[in-house]
């Protein structure tokens, strides 16, 4: 068995027990009372894409598994629950299972920085029904919002054609917490680095800033603030420049003689300014002077920057990255798949309008072209012969609770997502519309999907 879990080091405080919908709970509790044993498969996957996307990029796979392996209900959270009216005919037996809960389930996923499509599974859990109904919030949570974030900082990277971009977010994400994740899934999409200092001591993420404008104003001049900052790091002197007038502080970077490393443009015209810069800071024969730019960045801002060849070094992109601000939720869902009773599997499917599923626990067989781009994935049920000239996507995580998977480095996880983004054909890597999903059902789950959404019962 292999496990890296001792080497992880915990986002957020372990009191996760509770943080569920109330629904988990009671269902929980209903299962308990019913003495419902069955062994449930539930599998996560996206509905729809945002606007503008054709595929995704999965992430959020280790947060996952420290919340499954730490999920844990303590006395006063079992307290709480009694006190609620909701729980008031509830057996004591229920909250004495409670105590002693652990995940002991099995969980295939598709590997961090992976991409995938629609309808297509990012993680399968199966469980005593109890165990895999009570994870369904948390586990949402998780892979919706990093999913969503890396996808995002995938189409920002490409924009940069090459260029670095820093996420700069953390002031405008939906919390401290989010900042954090947000910051991990950025750079798995691409982003270089972070301004976020807790999820570089977290993920081994480069971190990176230069000053506020509260620096420059808290001084009497910007010459002085300039040199006052070089001061203290003369190895890393990073100047603001538009505090007051962009071409004017450039211009006092240059005649104060600290010889700034790197420039920040934080405002106005980009490509206007980046160019007057530029000749600024050649002329005074600073030409390893690097630019960066800040302020309200996104993809289609970066694709004009970059086309029109703007002499940027390098971008920090913040609100519209850790927010995924163009469509800000992702559509994921976790449903039930199949029941196994007595030994016996039963293929389960919701047929309502606009929301049918497809049955059984399943695994995803990749097809690569010749110059290998990715053709064509095949879904099929999980026992099915592998298709001729594919490759399995979904791995074994954790067996029987325990994990079994070899967690790879954050950077590792952003190799593979960029080597998985520019496999897709360039029609799937537009900024703008959305190209159908590349995938198909086997005949065998084709039939038996048509067969439930018939006859669900």
């Amino acid at each position: 068995m292999l496990s890296n879990l001792n080497s992880m080091r915990t986002v957020f405080v372990p009191d996760l027990a509770l943080a569920t919908d109330l629904y988990e709970l009671t269902m929980a509790a209903a299962y308990y009372d019913n003495k419902e044993t069955a062994e449930a498969t539930f599998e996560l996957f996206v509905r729809s894409y945002p606007k503008n996307r054709s595929y995704l990029l999965a992430a959020g796979l280790e947060q996952a598994v420290e919340y499954l392996s730490q999920l844990r209900f303590k006395e006063e959270h079992i307290a709480f629950l009694k006190k609620h009216p909701t729980f008031k005919n509830v057996s004591k037996e229920f909250f004495n299972y409670l105590k002693n809960f652990r995940f002991n389930g099995d969980m295939w996923a598709i590997p961090e920085g992976t991409v995938f499509f629609t309808d297509e599974p990012i993680l399968r859990v199966t469980a005593p029904i109890i165990e895999a109904q009570i994870v369904e919030t948390y586990l949402l949570s998780l892979i919706n919002f990093e999913t969503l974030i890396a996808t995002k900082a995938t189409r920002v990277a490409q924009s940069a054609r090459g260029k670095g971009v820093v996420e700069f977010g953390s002031r405008r994400a939906h919390g401290p917490e989010a900042a954090v994740l947000a910051a991990r899934a950025s750079y798995i999409g691409g982003c270089i680095g972070t301004s976020n200092v807790l999820a570089g001591y977290l993920f081994d993420i480069p971190t990176y800033g230069t000053m506020a404008h509260s620096f420059i104003m808290d001084y009497d001049s910007e010459e002085e603030a300039f040199e006052r900052f070089c001061k203290v790091f003369p190895t890393s002197r990073a100047l603001l420049l538009d505090t007051y007038d962009t071409i004017e502080g450039a211009k006092k970077a240059v005649s104060s003689g600290v010889n700034p490393t790197l420039v920040r443009l934080d405002s106005g015209d980009r490509y206007d300014l980046s160019k007057k810069v530029r000749k600024i800071l050649d002329e005074a024969g600073l030409k390893d002077t690097k630019i960066f730019v800040s302020g309200d960045l996104n993809e289609y801002v970066l694709d004009d920057l970059t086309s029109r060849g703007a002499p940027i070094d390098s971008f920090g992109v913040g609100t519209e990255l850790v927010t995924s601000r163009d469509d800000p939720a992702l559509s994921g869902i976790y449903k039930l798949v199949a029941v196994r009773r007595s030994g016996t599997i039963i293929h389960r499917v919701k047929t309502s309008e606009g929301k049918r599923t497809i049955p059984g626990a399943k695994q995803i067989y990749r097809k690569y072209g010749q110059r290998g781009e990715i053709q064509e994935d095949v879904l099929t049920l999980e026992n099915e012969d592998r298709p001729p000239g594919t490759v399995p996507l979904m791995l074994k995580v954790l067996d029987k609770g325990r994990l079994i998977y070899k967690l790879p480095t954050i950077s590792l996880i952003q190799d593979r997502a960029k080597n998985e983004v520019a496999a897709l054909p360039l029609s799937f890597r537009s900024l703008t519309g959305s190209e159908k999903p590349p995938v198909k059902l086997s005949k065998e789950l084709d039939n038996l999907t048509n067969s439930l959404w018939d006859d669900p019962v």
